[in-house]
């Protein structure tokens, strides 16, 4: 097999220059800051439209971290060479966890005026029986815990990756590896336990033994396009040109389309469970999701979540086309932000949904300080990891090995 080479940068140019978008971060947090401070300070709910508003946009952002760790522990424990190139991209993603552990404190102010079961007193028979993790002390216990897991899985994954950067030691690699194959299992487990506190727990005495799987899937299935699009400006800008080729762009449309049938099988079969057993704990869910627009908003999930974006990516050429990608990305962003307001909101607007300046000024600030830091780690560091093993082969190119050179010698001796 012959082999050829790629101009790739080197780490000192693998910089990311994004001089002229450098305000928009600032500017996001300014307007998104003042359109929350008129929200809350509004009056008739004004402070309880802002806590929903920001839980909203809080666990559509915390999809993208997740999204991004999960990603991360795969590319270890399938030891992939495809996703080398993108893997950077992941860990900061992950890696924005302490940052998220600062954006919860509003949640964690707000809480009585979101979980109704804080301030019940007497409590329901429902409460009662879920007392032991459904109160306020195990509450924020488990907030604190579920940060404290995720910062430092994310964080040292993503250390691991740098120092491996400096000489590609077997060392680093492995350590990786090592925090990958527990960190899966926390993983499931904190998403898990993510969703039921933050989101489930709002109407608690819902039962769904699924809840946690379907916020993992829209989680995966977002972060996959949003990862595809940074993947694509990264490329264009320089700092991947020679690094991300067609593989990479082809296997995250494929495992877009793969996440999209995947939550579509999540969703329906909570559904069709909840539908057959016909539990008033459970129905009353759905039910109230039938009411008003809430209906419009289930049609779009049930379309716009899974019947578009799958008829659309069954080609394999949507997969490598950047106009179809990039309106997949922004539809894929509309609809699990709907999904998450399809979770949170219909407490607090059972007759319907409505768009709020709360909504908008809570997507402006988190994105903003978000993409704020983000930007940074990208400015920071090398855009691609330096020294990976299977740098080479994500890249496809052929390194022939050293005991063929060694054959080769002893054999023109001989």
């Amino acid at each position: 097999m012959a082999s050829h080479t790629t101009k790739v940068a080197p780490a000192s140019e693998s910089r990311l220059d994004l001089s002229k978008w450098s305000k928009l971060p600032m500017i996001l947090i300014i307007v998104g800051a003042v359109g929350l401070a008129f929200a809350y300070f509004k009056g008739d709910g004004g402070a309880k439209q802002f806590a929903y508003s920001y839980l909203t946009a809080y666990m559509f952002f915390l999809s993208l971290c997740l999204g991004g760790l999960f990603l991360t522990l795969m590319h270890h424990l399938f030891d992939s060479g495809w996703s080398v190139p993108i893997r950077r991209i992941t860990e900061h993603l992950a890696f924005l966890f302490p940052i998220m552990a600062i954006l919860f404190i509003p949640i964690a102010l707000c809480s009585h005026q979101i979980y109704d079961w804080m301030t019940m007193d007497p409590p329901d028979h429902s409460l009662h029986e879920k007392a032991a993790l459904v109160n306020e002390k195990t509450w924020y216990i488990i907030a604190v815990v579920l940060f404290a897991v995720w910062s430092f899985l994310s964080w040292r994954l993503r250390a691991l990756s740098l120092a491996q950067d400096k000489d590609g030691a077997a060392k680093w690699t492995r350590g990786m590896r090592f925090h990958s194959a527990w960190g899966i299992f926390a993983f499931g487990f904190s998403l898990t336990l993510a969703a039921i506190m933050w989101m489930k727990t709002i109407e608690h005495q819902w039962y769904s033994t699924m809840y946690g799987v379907y916020y993992f899937a829209g989680s995966v299935w977002v972060t996959l396009v949003t990862v595809y699009v940074i993947t694509l400006a990264l490329k264009k800008s320089g700092p991947l040109a020679g690094v991300a080729h067609r593989r990479q762009f082809h296997d995250l449309g494929m495992l877009f389309l793969v996440f999209t049938v995947f939550y579509a099988y999540i969703h329906f079969s909570q559904y069709f469970l909840i539908w057959n057993a016909a539990i008033p704990e459970e129905t009353f869910w759905y039910v109230e999701r039938e009411v008003g627009s809430w209906w419009q908003v289930g049609m779009l999930l049930l379309f716009g979540h899974f019947l578009i974006p799958f008829l659309t990516m069954l080609r394999i050429d949507a997969k490598l086309s950047i106009p179809i990608m990039i309106v997949m990305t922004v539809w894929a962003w509309i609809c699990h932000y709907m999904d998450m307001a399809f979770n949170v909101l219909p407490h607090l607007l059972p007759k319907g949904y409505e768009t709020h300046l709360a909504d908008v000024g809570a997507l402006c600030f988190i994105g903003g300080v978000l993409s704020m830091v983000f930007v940074k780690y990208l400015k920071s560091n090398p855009v691609y990891p330096q020294r990976d093993p299977r740098i080479a082969e994500a890249m496809g190119v052929y390194v022939k090995p050293a005991t063929a050179s060694v054959a080769s010698n002893l054999e023109g001796h001989a």
